[in-house]
């Protein structure tokens, strides 16, 4: 079984988990990851934890890894899908600082919901 499924839309590259993230999955969805950001335009990241129950330390370097990439062309790292096993590991780990958390993909690095109605009056 694939670990992730990957996409590139504009200037996202959107990874569709389909494993736990951990010592087993981790290492090809880095290689994976990186390969495409070197050949792509992709300038953001979101992982889309849907389905997936659980992450590890292993899973918390991949994420903080990619960030470091994507950080120094302006990018940010997104997530969605997160399910409350693995919403505890990114607030203990203190994840959420770097990382912002999206209820739905489509809402990933647009401005939130409050923003837009202001702009729209």
């Amino acid at each position: 079984m694939q670990a992730a499924e990957y996409e590139v839309k504009g200037e996202v590259l959107v990874i569709r988990l389909k494993a736990d993230l951990d010592h087993h999955t981790a290492l090809s969805v880095r290689e994976a990851a990186d390969s495409l950001l070197a050949r792509s335009h992709a300038k953001h990241i979101l992982f889309d934890f849907t389905g997936v129950d659980f992450m590890d330390s292993s899973g918390i370097g991949v994420i903080m890894g990619r960030y470091r990439q994507v950080i120094f062309h302006g990018g940010r790292v997104g997530v969605t899908g997160v399910g409350a096993n693995v919403d505890r590991i990114f607030r203990i780990s203190g994840l959420y600082k770097i990382v912002e958390n999206y209820q739905k993909a489509e809402e990933a690095f647009t401005c939130p919901a409050y923003e837009r109605l202001a702009t729209e009056n």
